[in-house]
């Protein structure tokens, strides 16, 4: 009975600790309210990182970032890191950048999880008043 109770406590904790990061699986959606990719933001040497795990439209299964630059040109979106560099600034993610694989736009962005299962996710050019803001919902 301990055994049974310890591991239903255990796992509780484990999930309200995890829905506390911005680490995780998260739905993208569309200018048209739609999930369109999942995303999963993970941690690297202290910053965050995302990239592309699905994309729900099976006709966009091998599509390319044929409008990113560099080292992004011409790959697939699939698997593609679109979020890189966010360092942890109290309670958001800033100082890194994002691609838009739709038009290979790349933006300063930040990152803050505004409930335990949406983040507000914000890119801009030059300052934060220029720019869009999106909300993610984290993948069930």
């Amino acid at each position: 009975m301990k055994k049974i109770l310890f591991t239903l406590l255990f796992t509780a904790v484990t999930v309200s600790i995890n829905s506390q990061t911005i680490f995780g699986k998260w739905n993208s959606k569309n200018e048209d309210g739609k999930v369109d990719s999942v995303l999963e933001i993970y941690e690297k040497n202290g910053r965050a990182f995302a990239k592309v795990v699905e994309i729900m439209n099976p006709a966009r299964k091998d599509a390319l970032c044929v409008g990113c630059e560099g080292e992004y040109k011409d790959k697939p979106i699939l698997h593609l890191d679109i979020l890189s560099g966010l360092e942890k600034n109290d309670d958001a993610w800033s100082g890194g950048q994002i691609i838009d694989p739709r038009n290979g736009n790349t933006y300063k962005c930040y990152i803050k999880l505004i409930k335990p299962n949406k983040l507000k996710l914000r890119g801009y050019v030059g300052v934060s008043l220029f720019g869009k803001t999106a909300y993610w919902e984290r993948v069930k």
